[in-house]
């Protein structure tokens, strides 16, 4: 039997585990945490740094792996197109192209240079440098390290005692010590995931997203994207002469973009399967197993067969986080949501200890399905409220 690495075992790597088994595969999970959920759906574990390239190319070797497949984290996305390139395998971007969508100075670069909707941003190396270009600079600013994912590191800064702040908070949080800091866009967050086969997207998936525990942590989404219609051109158009820019091969292609005034500004880019359990909710909304889709394309097993499928319904998902500490007793669901719950993850199990809630411990993701956009966007921006953690 084949032998897939996938290079971490989250509960956000569960689909991915599972869909290698169905296309089968024996399946080897490897990361730093050994408790992690998904390991115990995996054939074997083997316990390295996902994020250390070098690592994971010396355990490939070790396995005599014959696949590989990123994590749903970009130091995972990264660390495959190393490994995929240094063994020759297939399924996966040059090494250097992964680089440059997945580290967001690189990234920047490429798409100011290309004439790509972004943000415009400065890069600097060190908080010093970045105070010497105060003085031309208008506020409000983002500041957010080049190599972290999740939120993690980033301000927004109104001030300039909290740009001092920031730019500091930003370098120290940066494994290479880079930072951008990038012009303020008012308006609402979506994603759009795309998969693309010969240089062609040939499928898309559109949400709303929302940070309801964290400023710049997504915890709650539902689609379609509100104004899909007025920015889906641009974003497929954009999205297409990326992928004939860098040549990409086939497979997942996301973009995070922000909606500002009828325009779809992009701000970040990966080719790696989102987090929280995304494939569910574009399972359910056109039929597709997106996480088997996922990893065909990187395991090199093709992928022009992909099939004729649409978004359709209002279709979500929630995480639900212990925002205390205690002893972990389910999930409280009230009676207005109850109807909208269609599946559910339970990370946490009865009587877990939450003695670390400062963390945004995740105990559950929900997956709902709505009557209606306006149901959809109403509920999704009060789901704290709706579902919450209940304690022993």
């Amino acid at each position: 039997m084949k032998k897939l690495l996938v290079l971490n075992g989250s509960h956000s790597d569960v689909p991915l585990i599972e869909a290698g088994k169905r296309l089968g595969f024996r399946v080897l999970t490897t990361g730093n945490d050994p408790a992690l959920v998904g390991h115990g759906y995996a054939d074997e574990y083997h316990p390295a740094d996902f994020s250390d390239k070098d690592a994971m190319l010396e355990l490939a070797r070790a396995l005599r792996i014959d696949a590989v497949c990123a994590c749903a984290n970009d130091f995972g996305a990264i660390s495959a197109a190393y490994v995929a390139e240094e063994l020759g395998l297939p399924g996966h971007d040059p090494y250097a192209t992964a680089l440059v969508l997945h580290h967001k100075h690189r990234f920047k670069e490429f798409a100011l240079a290309n004439g790509i909707s972004t943000p415009p941003a400065l890069q600097y190396a060190s908080p010093d440098e970045a105070c010497g270009a105060l003085q031309g600079l208008e506020f409000p600013l983002i500041v957010k390290p080049v190599d972290l994912t999740g939120g993690k590191g980033v301000s927004t800064v109104n001030t300039v005692e909290e740009y001092k702040r920031a730019i500091n908070h930003a370098f120290t949080s940066s494994r290479i010590g880079r930072f951008l800091v990038e012009r303020f866009v008012r308006g609402t967050y979506h994603s759009f995931s795309t998969f693309v086969v010969d240089r062609k997207i040939v499928f898309t998936f559109s949400d709303n997203e929302y940070s309801l525990n964290s400023p710049f942590l997504v915890s709650t989404s539902g689609g379609p994207a509100t104004a899909i219609d007025t920015v889906r051109g641009q974003l497929v158009a954009e999205s297409e002469r990326i992928i004939r820019l860098l040549n990409l091969v086939d497979g997942i292609f996301h973009i995070q973009y922000i909606l500002a005034d009828g325009k779809a500004w992009i701000i970040e880019i990966t080719r790696r399967c989102s987090g929280d359990f995304y494939p569910t909710p574009v399972r359910y909304s056109s039929g597709l197993d997106w996480a088997v889709w996922i990893v065909r394309a990187e395991t090199g097993l093709g992928c022009r067969d992909f099939p004729p499928a649409r978004q359709t319904g209002f279709f979500g998902r929630h995480c639900v986080f212990a925002r205390k500490d205690g002893v972990f007793a389910g999930i409280r669901i009230v009676p207005e949501l109850h109807g909208n719950v269609i599946d559910r993850f339970e990370v946490m199990r009865d009587g877990d200890l939450i003695d670390d809630s400062r963390t945004s411990r995740l105990a559950a993701v929900l997956f709902l399905e709505y009557g209606s956009a306006d149901e959809m966007i109403r509920k999704s921006a009060r789901m704290n409220d709706l579902a919450s953690v209940r304690y022993g």
